[in-house]
């Protein structure tokens, strides 16, 4: 297990493994690309995809339709897109038909059974889930099936604002779980609920199943599954929450508290939340088009890739706009690439240091100016790898989401700004205080 020299070292995952952050992420199903059906010309709809125009692509894609209604891949892609953008009626319709074309289609499955949990249909994704054949799935159905109700109800204030107890390594703040003590827990858009085992242990937590094949710091690690039956945040109160735990080493926070775990997109989208880097705090709204208003430096569009993955355009100095992902994670770090990438953006790489890592080496990198639209930061520094390799944010997720990612912009570019997630337009509001 890193010690906490090593957590504060130039590796910007060493935090994230053994937080266990990452851990859902490695275990996440893949969302490969259905097969395309012919070869790719300059004009097809798989290549737009790929190259992150996404209302592009769906325009092709409904022509292919046009041609042949029962093109499977086209309805599949047409569902994938839909998802992405949280257009569930769209995403239900177009995936429901391509698993009637395709039934082994196995991601289509698994796409449509998260349409349902993104809105908390879990009776609907259970069956789905447990015909892909998949572990991961199988273990998400049984939890699914455990828990009596609908789950994630909210109750309490409109609104509630949460102080960071702290900004770096990355933020976090207090709560609490099942009416117990309040307990530091830190917050990660790329992380989705998980509890120390201690803390799981604590609130009296029941493991309704397991997951085996998770890594913490290289480690195998099992995870347990549960349903929490409360966790108060401020002044609002969430119940029914499933979680994970295991019992990987997490770092402390800086006056050596242990945290109780962690916790991002998965809870954030069920609300309109803002993570007030420059306020240090955590702002979360129940949705009305009032609490959408914004006096926003700028405002993009947003899409969810995987369960709890943010993507939206960036630009490394005057390369892009182009996909990025946005992983808040990322300890000492603001931008996350490719040598190669990094080299096409004019970014000077620094050979001289290198970060060896599993599976492959990163280098330090200054990025004079990056952006997302107008907030924009300068003397940016980052992370850039030789090589992706599993658990790489950004371009390491190219073929995982089936679109190019130029870079993730992480932690140090957003201190000067607070940044609104809004799941229901999808647009991603950044604000300069």
């Amino acid at each position: 297990m890193p010690t906490e020299t090593g957590l504060r070292s130039l590796d910007r995952r060493a935090f994230l493994r053994a937080a266990t952050l990452t851990v859902a992420a490695s275990m996440a199903a893949p969302f490969w690309k259905s097969t395309p059906t012919a070869a790719a010309t300059a004009n097809d709809p798989d290549l737009l995809f790929k190259g992150g125009s996404l209302a592009a692509a769906e325009r092709g894609y409904r022509r292919a339709l046009r041609s042949n209604t029962g093109d499977s891949h086209a309805l599949a892609q047409i569902g994938y897109i839909a998802l992405l953008s949280n257009r569930f009626t769209d995403a239900e319709r177009y995936l429901s038909k391509a698993l009637a074309a395709q039934p082994d289609d196995v991601a289509s499955a698994q796409r449509l059974a998260e349409c349902f949990v993104r809105q908390d249909r879990i009776s609907r994704a259970t069956p789905l889930l447990k015909g892909t054949g998949r572990p991961r799935d199988t273990a998400f159905a049984e939890l699914y099936s455990n828990i009596t109700g609908a789950p994630w109800r909210i109750r309490g204030a409109r609104s509630t604002r949460i102080p960071f107890i702290t900004l770096d390594p990355v933020p976090a703040v207090e709560a609490s779980v099942n009416g117990g003590r309040v307990q530091p827990f830190w917050l990660d858009t790329y992380a989705t609920f998980d509890l120390s085992r201690e803390a799981a242990e604590e609130a009296g937590l029941r493991a309704v199943t397991t997951m085996s094949g998770g890594v913490a710091n290289n480690q195998p690690i099992t995870i347990w599954l549960g349903v929490m039956d409360s966790f108060r945040i401020g002044d609002i109160e969430i119940r029914n929450v499933p979680v994970q735990w295991s019992d990987a080493k997490r770092p402390s926070l800086p006056d050596g508290t242990p945290a109780a775990g962690a916790f991002g997109t998965t809870l954030f989208y069920h609300f309109l939340t803002t993570m007030d880097y420059a306020g240090r705090a955590l702002i979360l709204r129940r949705e009305t088009a009032e609490s959408r208003r914004t006096r926003a430096t700028s405002r993009l569009p947003l899409w969810l890739a995987g369960d709890h993955y943010p993507c939206t355009l960036g630009s490394l100095g005057g390369y892009g706009p182009r996909m990025v992902t946005v992983d808040t994670g990322g300890i000492g770090s603001g931008v996350d690439t490719t040598v190669e990438i990094a080299e096409r953006a004019g970014i000077a790489v620094d050979y001289d240091h290198p970060l060896p890592q599993p599976g492959g080496t990163l280098y330090p990198i200054t990025a004079d100016r990056i952006s997302l639209g107008e907030a924009i930061g300068h003397s940016i520094r980052g992370r850039a790898a030789d090589k992706v390799f599993p658990g790489f944010p950004g371009p390491g997720q190219s073929a995982q989401f089936g679109f190019d990612l130029i870079a993730n912009f992480t932690h140090e570019f957003f201190k000067p700004f607070a940044v609104t997630f809004d799941y229901t337009t999808m647009h991603l509001s950044i604000t300069t205080k």
